[in-house]
């Protein structure tokens, strides 16, 4: 059925439909509802009724039952309503399965995340079957400009959050197509443009400053102020903004807004071109703060100023640490921020809002958990 979106069902949601009013049945993966057929059937209904709530592939081939014909898998595949996953599990549950490591080409036992598959943050890179994924999970056709299909997808809230923070990685590395028209290039942003266009304006904002305080050295205690607030900030707007989530209405503005704000980011993690934020988009972002910054200094337009440019400076070495640490192998000291965001995308994605540092999570509580399946 090309082009339908199913939902997923644990087994445990699956299972409770075994009777004649809701019978569901499956064939390997894929949920069937077939209660309209329980009657109809033409060994009777009690024979479909044994099987509900259950899988029917060994039954369908047997002989001594009665081997189906090609047209009742047809007839059957009528039915699909969804997807089976295994029954939802706390992260910081282990979860253990047999693998073959690459290096060694042995079979290990290794933690697997139970929503994302995934093992360890090397996994982000491990390229995308882009035809078996969307067969699989019926969201989006990497090979298609995605917007449009969020718009269209009729998906809801909860299938679309789901999907959406299973990381896949695109062909090559290369960039999933957005918009599919003249408006791509608006989307890419290579992370040099950050520093090029920011910093300048940084310094020269710092620079004027002055003009209105007691030397550099009221400058600088501003300035840093204005460094320490941003690492507040970054960990506010990537909590209860880009991570809307639970708050997200189900409608699909809503999820298309949410989608071209944060989740693009989360289901192609390694995309190096949608890394950082467009200038455009943070110019947005950006004009509140100025605004903000100039009201509480209300006595000081200089004072503000400084702050506000620490703030930018702040901004611009987050977003930075945020392309090195998706794409670039960091000194020891950041090696443990390396850690703590990619876990933050294929372990936990409801935790571990801090990028340039883990303050705020702690002091929040919201700190991941890394030791999940450590001694898997």
């Amino acid at each position: 059925m090309p082009g339908r979106t199913f939902p997923t069902l644990t087994r445990s949601e699956f299972e409770a439909h075994n009777t004649a009013k809701s019978c569901y049945v499956t064939l390997g993966a894929n949920v069937y509802d077939i209660t309209d057929f329980v009657e109809s059937h033409p060994g009777g209904p009690e024979l479909v009724l044994e099987y509900a709530g259950k899988d029917v592939t060994s039954i369908l081939k047997d002989e001594d039952s009665h081997t189906h014909s090609d047209s009742a898998y047809e007839m059957i595949e009528e039915c699909q309503v969804g997807f089976l996953v295994n029954d939802k599990i706390v992260p910081n549950h282990d979860v253990q399965t047999q693998i073959v490591d690459s290096q060694t080409n042995e079979e290990v036992t290794k933690f697997v995340h139970p929503r994302t598959g995934m093992s360890c943050a090397e996994d982000l890179t491990k390229e995308t079957d882009l035809e078996k994924d969307y067969k699989q999970h019926r969201f989006l056709d990497l090979s298609k400009p995605l917007l449009l299909q969020v718009w269209f997808g009729g998906f809801s809230k909860e299938f679309y959050l789901d999907q959406v923070h299973r990381p896949r990685h695109y062909k090559g590395g290369a960039s999933a197509p957005l918009f599919g028209n003249f408006l791509e290039p608006l989307s890419l942003t290579p992370w040099w443009v950050v520093p090029t266009i920011w910093l300048p304006l940084v310094a020269y904002g710092t620079f004027i400053s002055r003009e209105g305080l007691t030397g550099w050295s009221q400058v600088a205690v501003c300035w840093i102020s204005g460094v320490a607030l941003w690492t507040l900030i970054e960990y506010i707007l990537h909590r209860f903004l880009f991570h809307l989530d639970e708050w997200l209405p189900d409608n699909r503005a809503a999820i298309t807004m949410h989608f071209l704000l944060h989740g693009v980011h989360h289901y192609l993690p390694m995309d190096k071109y949608r890394l950082v934020m467009p200038p455009a988009l943070f110019l947005v972002l950006a004009t509140p703060f100025w605004k903000l910054a100039h009201t509480v200094f209300y006595w000081n337009w200089h004072m503000g100023t400084s702050v506000f440019c620490g703030g930018i400076f702040g901004y611009v070495a987050y977003d930075l640490t945020h392309y090195f640490i998706h794409h670039q192998n960091l000194p020891l000291w950041y090696k443990s921020l390396k850690k703590h965001h990619l876990a933050h995308h294929f372990l936990d994605y409801q935790n571990g809002f801090g990028v340039t540092s883990r303050f705020w999570d702690r002091v929040f509580g919201t700190e991941l958990n890394l030791n999940v399946g450590k001694n898997a």
